[in-house]
């Protein structure tokens, strides 16, 4: 057989880099195919039964750190965290799906409840005090005898007495919750379940990326509510106060449909800028551990360290 010539080798050579170019091509094109893709994860519906579009601002970055799905494996739990780097517009997820999810907000709305009750002058201020109705269904809310007594809405907020927040509710009415829940984006809108305690119980829902931009409007003064009204939740939100950080927050539990629905809600001041985030916890009751509570917490906290949000 006689070598190629000059001219066939060219041609070969040529045939070669032209496959070579399309395979880029198609790398090219695969990865713009997944930038599209993720872009398009964020601007569709958190779900397709609510008219409460929740997008990511396009000129925001996303980082996914899916390694962070070990902390909820450690704690026998499915979840993910959002958190929102406001000095830098950048959001952080550990898992893209789950932040679309929505559950019920259970004592996290508490933080809502207070702004309505104040805005609407149910309460005139965070220490009005709101008289034990002398019974409470302790099948719902577990058997605590610590609260059954007159509090102040601060103190009610502080070590999350529901039954004070019920009460409130009752006099609030659904017409006002929705008006407000309408102005603020907040959640799903489905007030259908007849009972007062609807963040417990029943349809109404939310996910951690709609918590963590109603935080964020909640920090910048951006709600429908007086600014003495923002501010006096803000304060009663303090849970955890360091010479370099303060924290903002809100936890929360639901036992709903055999299912421990677990929160930590809010924000951190650094002195390097503000953090908002929702940690969210899901759990079969069938496979119930007793450190669900404090995992709330302390997964949120490993991953703030991982951050270097806290040290």
């Amino acid at each position: 057989m006689l070598p190629p010539s000059a001219d066939h080798q060219m041609h070969i050579a040529s045939v070669v880099t032209c496959k070579q170019k399309k395979i880029k091509g198609m790398k090219y094109r695969i990865l713009i195919l997944v930038v599209f893709s993720v872009s398009r994860l964020f601007a569709n519906n958190i779900n397709n039964n609510t008219t409460n579009v929740e997008t990511i601002m396009k000129s925001d970055t996303v980082i996914i750190k899916q390694d962070f799905n070990k902390y909820f494996k450690s704690c026998n739990v499915v979840g993910s965290i959002v958190i929102y780097d406001n000095n830098k517009e950048q959001w952080i997820l550990s898992d893209t799906i789950d932040a679309k999810r929505l559950t019920l907000p259970a004592s996290t709305f508490k933080i809502m409840n207070f702004l309505i009750a104040l805005e609407t002058k149910t309460i005139s201020s965070e220490n009005e005090v709101v008289k034990w109705p002398g019974s409470t269904d302790t099948i719902k809310y577990g058997f605590r005898p610590e609260i059954y007594h007159d509090m102040t809405v601060k103190e009610a907020f502080e070590v999350s007495a529901g039954w004070v927040f019920v009460e409130l509710a009752k006099k609030i009415g659904k017409e006002n919750y929705k008006r407000y829940l309408i102005s603020c984006n907040y959640g799903n809108l489905n007030l259908s379940q007849k009972d007062d305690d609807f963040w417990n119980y029943g349809a109404f829902s939310i996910s951690p990326i709609n918590q963590v931009k109603f935080l964020k409007k909640l920090y910048e003064g951006k709600l429908p509510f007086t600014k003495r009204n923002i501010e006096i939740v803000k304060k009663v939100m303090i849970t955890e106060q360091k010479a370099d950080y303060t924290i903002h927050s809100k936890t929360g539990w639901t036992r709903e449909n055999g299912i421990n629905t677990g929160w930590w809600v809010g924000y951190v001041e650094t002195k390097v800028g503000v953090y908002f985030f929702a940690t969210r916890l899901l759990q079969d009751r069938k496979q119930n551990s007793s450190n669900f509570g404090k995992c709330r917490k302390e997964i949120t906290k490993s991953i703030f360290k991982d951050l270097t949000i806290l040290k």
